[in-house]
């Protein structure tokens, strides 16, 4: 039997703000236990909570960024259960009238394929604490420090047919959140977390299975890996005659695998109502446009004017749409070298391996655009060639200046005298009758001896197609 796998993804990111969604308290990672944590934030009797007008305004950028829906008035409810790191015994979220409607993602698989996610609505919530298990033996912690921090929850339609699509997805959405500035989504701080509901069905089949919500998850490799299992473990407890049962289960990445927490609740089970201490939100057109009036130009629309404008491969303006910091250092070198395409091949290959190896991110990387832009303008001009070109990349990475300096003080210039690359290649010729002969009698592999033989007397610095041209000429003579 063939089989169809049925995703949809609830993804929790936090906003930048900070201080919380309800209360003045800091939003800051890394404070001791229970310090970020104030009387609203537990829940104690008397207090009110007052709404982070910033969550709001970050809210509207995200709605905006998918093309969603903006809802003038959307309410904040009351979401009932009872877990030791949620102390007030209820969660503050939104239900039926959430801030952000429907909208759409559109994601590119690695075989070029386009596919277009619905989003089915974003909306404003309260994190709960969290229970600490590792440090306390036979008993569980509990920091309250990110009870009342700002998320938006961003919920799929079940649009996606793979964990490759999956992956895809919240690659996307994690991309967007981190361009236009609403988190930070840093997924080892919790900042962005993914829960996955998945399900397995006949194919051709229209009505859903029964699904399973893994949650949180914290990395794109854990989140493919754990739908692939629990695929694979849906189709085969069907198989085997078993019943899949509604449930919220968590993936061990030790072991590779999905396991139960807890039978799924339904909406009911939480008996959602307004929360009768905070009044609607109502926007205006006034605060919508102040809130999206700096939104920068989005991916989707830059990779495509990369391509457009500099001409570049779809793969690379991918590449270089990856992070706004990066596309705005390669739109930088390429104005600054003339030389988009030579820009693009610099940033991919060289930069990012050096940025790789040294851990760094590309704000931080010690070669600026500038100096980039120079060093291509120098290869563009024939004053070094590309070989020589990453003896200067090295040395700009690793003591700073410019192009021009670094090729004076190690007189890397390139040789474009003919005159002297003749020369030298008529002593070479001479030395070496052999291959000389070997050549002429048709074995054109030998060809690379004697460009070898060149760029090695002259230490590299023979300008490549001059040495190529005048062997071909010599070596026929």
């Amino acid at each position: 039997m063939q089989w169809e796998t049925v995703i949809g993804l609830e993804i929790h990111t936090q906003l930048a703000t900070q201080s919380k969604i309800f209360s003045g308290s800091s939003t800051r990672f890394g404070a001791a236990p229970n310090t970020q944590a104030c009387a609203v934030d537990l829940g104690l009797p008397g207090v009110l909570p007052v709404l982070n007008r910033e969550a709001v305004r970050l809210a509207v950028r995200f709605g905006k960024a998918i093309d969603a829906e903006l809802a003038e008035r959307s309410v904040f409810a009351r979401k009932n259960y009872f877990y030791p790191d949620l102390p007030k015994g209820y969660q503050i979220s939104q239900y039926e009238f959430p801030i952000v409607g429907e909208g759409r993602v559109e994601i590119v698989l690695d075989d070029g394929t386009v596919h277009e996610i619905g989003v089915t609505r974003a909306h404003l919530e309260e994190d709960a604490g969290k229970s600490l298990h590792e440090d306390y033996q036979g008993s569980t912690g509990i920091d309250l420090n990110r009870a009342g921090t700002p998320l938006l929850e961003i919920v799929s339609e079940p649009d996606m047919r793979s964990a490759a699509q999956a992956v895809a997805y919240a690659k996307k959405v994690h991309q967007i959140v981190r361009w236009i500035g609403i988190s930070d989504g840093n997924m080892q701080e919790g900042s962005f977390r993914v829960d996955a509901n998945v399900s397995v069905r006949p194919a051709g089949q229209t009505t859903f299975g029964t699904r399973a919500e893994i949650k949180n998850v914290n990395s794109f490799r854990f989140l493919e890996r754990a739908i692939q299992f629990e695929v694979e473990r849906q189709i085969d407890l069907i198989t085997a005659g078993g019943k899949v049962v509604q449930e919220t289960r968590l993936y061990d990445p030790d072991r590779d695998e999905t396991r139960t927490m807890r039978v799924k609740e339904e909406a009911n089970d939480y008996r959602y109502f307004p929360d009768p201490d905070l009044l609607p939100v109502q926007l205006d057109a006034a605060f919508i446009a102040a809130a999206i009036a700096d939104l920068p130009e989005l991916p989707d629309a830059m990779r495509e004017r990369f391509q457009a404008d500099y001409g570049l491969a779809d793969y690379d303006a991918n590449l270089l749409t990856a992070g706004r910091e990066l596309a705005a250092f390669f739109e930088a070198v390429a104005q600054g070298s003339g030389a988009p395409k030579l820009a693009a091949n610099w940033i991919g290959g060289e930069l990012t391996a050096a940025l790789n190896k040294s851990g760094l991110e590309i704000g931080a990387s010690p070669v600026t655009a500038d100096q980039l832009a120079g060093l291509i303008r120098r290869i563009q001009d024939g004053t070094i060639s590309g070989k020589i070109a990453k003896q200067v990349f090295e040395a700009l990475w690793n003591d700073g200046g410019d192009a021009d300096q670094v090729i004076a003080e190690q007189g890397l210039k390139q040789i474009t005298d003919s005159g002297a690359i003749e020369s030298l290649i008529d002593s070479i010729i001479a030395a070496n009758q052999d291959q000389v002969a070997q050549y002429r009698a048709g074995k054109e592999k030998v060809f690379g001896f004697f460009v070898g033989q060149v760029m090695k007397q002259s230490q590299g610095k023979a300008n490549p197609q001059q040495v190529n041209d005048l062997l071909k000429q010599k070596l026929l003579a």
